[in-house]
């Protein structure tokens, strides 16, 4: 399918095994390489990474080794054709980081995440990509009495300073959570990402990612959560999927449970040009029930579901959209939104 300037990527980890809380790997491992070449074959542009995705095993390596393994990583990357599009420090699995990483009331856990990050930054130079996201995923509690939350704050705070410090060409990305893992985030919504951002020692390099599931748990919708950031120019990536509900973080394939809403993402992304600033993210999850050889038809109808609505979106008469705003018309216009999507 024609993709209309738009640059599409997903990580390693939407390929996966299909475990859950509740039952154990259904599917067999797929080798890093494997991946690539689904990626590719699938018609995306780019890779996300966590740093260990990078590089493996990452706190048991010498920092030499580390950046000779992410120079072999972009090599690879480049022989076919492809590019990083960030790095994002996994900071959620180790030991350290069981009651938070920058947020944690050990002092000796804050210092493992904050040079875990540094790590992660200079996996991303090596990559050729200066884009790290921040996903907070621990930097919560699980009871409001647990940590002082104005203290976490700055904590957080110190923490995005202490990085765009250490690297003075890193852009970061805050990725807000409302919830989950940890039971009460401290950056629930785009706003607070944004007002972190706001506050750090050079806003010019902080912006935000916007996940449809993520907003949708906080009963936001996910295309104003994107206008918003896009208003300040601080959309610099996002997370596409779908959300049956305010259950877990489901990270359903685009589009394939709210048509409408998923129209709208893709709507305010196309009217901000967003083609020219930012890739197109997926983080989705093949169904648990999907055999192995099967695995990644949720990578590419999340892909075919971005360009079918792209088509819808830029095929609307905008002269006819205009008049029925100017006339107050909404009933009109929401048949012409709705009648465009049953085809």
């Amino acid at each position: 399918m024609e993709k209309n300037g738009y640059r599409f990527s997903f990580g390693p980890w939407n390929i996966h095994e299909g475990a859950d809380p509740f039952g154990p790997p259904v599917r067999p491992s797929v080798a890093f390489a494997d991946k690539l070449t689904a990626l590719k074959d699938l018609g995306f542009d780019a890779m996300q990474f966590h740093d260990d995705d990078a590089v493996p095993d990452l706190d048991s390596v010498s920092h030499g080794e580390m950046l000779r393994q992410a120079r072999a990583m972009r090599q690879l990357l480049a022989d076919n054709g492809l590019f990083a599009e960030f790095v994002a420090p996994r900071l959620w699995e180790h030991p350290m980081t069981i009651d938070g990483g920058y947020t944690s009331n050990n002092p000796a856990a804050r210092a493992y995440a904050i040079e875990r990050s540094k790590k992660a930054a200079d996996i991303g130079r090596e990559l050729g990509c200066n884009l790290m996201v921040l996903w907070l995923a621990r930097e919560g509690t699980y009871i409001r009495e647990a940590k002082d939350a104005v203290l976490a704050t700055h904590r957080l705070l110190e923490a995005v300073n202490a990085l765009l410090d250490y690297d003075p060409a890193l852009r970061i990305v805050i990725e807000p959570k409302p919830n989950e893992p940890m039971d009460l985030a401290y950056i629930p919504t785009i706003g607070h990402a944004l007002a972190l951002g706001m506050q750090s020692s050079d806003p010019v390099r902080v912006g935000a990612l916007v996940e449809s599931a993520h907003a949708i748990l906080a009963g936001l919708d996910p295309s104003d959560e994107m206008s918003f950031a896009l208003a300040f120019d601080k959309l610099w990536s996002v997370h596409l999927n779908d959300q049956n509900g305010l259950k877990f973080d489901q990270d359903k394939a685009f589009g394939s449970v709210d048509l409408r809403r998923a129209f709208n993402q893709v709507r305010v992304l196309d009217e901000n040009r967003f083609w020219e600033t930012g890739v197109i993210g997926l983080d989705v999850k093949a169904m648990r029930t999907q055999p192995a050889e099967l695995a990644t038809k949720h990578l590419r109808n999340s892909l075919h579901a971005f360009l079918r609505l792209l088509d819808v979106v830029r095929s609307l008469d905008r002269a006819q959209v205009d008049e029925l705003i100017a006339a107050r018309d909404y009933e009109e216009l929401d048949w012409l939104v709705v009648s465009s999507l049953l085809g």
